[in-house]
């Protein structure tokens, strides 16, 4: 097996140590290959070495700048140290280096959020959506930025394929309730805060919307 897909075997076993020694050798083996320094970076990454890991991505930057790969990882590094207007900056140079992912649109979607430009955002989440149906997370984040931007018709059925693909989602249910209390249909919301506090009994949210529509009806 080569030592690339050796190493890569030995990260999805937790073999953090076994996988480090074969991607040391696959570099002193030919040092001009930047896929060997991306891996590597990626195991100083999961084990908490960042600027050790960034050091190797931006090695396999200088070898091939247009190793698309490293600029996603390293992006990964910066979103996680909460700098991210450098991880929007490497998701963005990513995507130009061809990395068109579902997870490379959604962490840039995502860094946009933490930068409060949730308009810009959008496009990113939505196209995220799209390329992974299957990504429970990617809707909810979706269906959260078009409620953020008062988009409330928009944000339920996007909070819906969040629900569908992962019914246990509290939040999700629990953000739909919240956009049917806009919508005044307390029927529905309550019904959503309800299921959020079945997942999630100390959900304090769904429990204080659950009392104002109880309290609504009371009245």
């Amino acid at each position: 097996m080569e030592k690339n897909q050796l190493g890569i075997q030995y990260m999805q076993e937790g073999k953090w140590e076994d996988a480090a020694k074969v991607f040391m050798e696959a570099i002193e083996e030919n040092p001009k290959d930047p896929v060997s320094y991306i891996n590597f970076g990626n195991v100083l990454s999961a084990v908490g070495e960042v600027e050790k890991a960034l050091k190797f991505f931006e090695r396999a930057i200088e070898i091939d700048e247009n190793a698309g790969a490293a600029y996603y990882s390293a992006g990964n590094l910066y979103f996680e140290q909460e700098n991210f207007d450098q991880a929007k900056n490497m998701y963005e140079q990513a995507m130009k280096k061809g990395i068109n992912t579902g997870d490379n649109y959604f962490m840039l979607g995502m860094s946009f959020v933490q930068l409060e430009q949730d308009k810009l955002a959008l496009p990113y989440l939505q196209r995220s959506t799209e390329l992974n149906p299957e990504d429970a997370e990617a809707y909810f984040q979706y269906g959260l930025c078009l409620a953020q931007l008062e988009l409330i018709d928009e944000a339920i059925p996007q909070l819906k394929k969040c629900v569908a693909v992962d019914p246990d989602h509290a939040d999700a249910h629990y953000n739909l309730g919240v956009a049917y209390g806009f919508k005044e249909d307390e029927k529905q919301a309550k019904k959503h805060f309800d299921r959020a506090l079945e997942i999630q009994p100390d959900h304090l949210l769904a429990g204080y919307g659950k009392k104002l529509i109880e309290k609504g009806e009371e009245e």
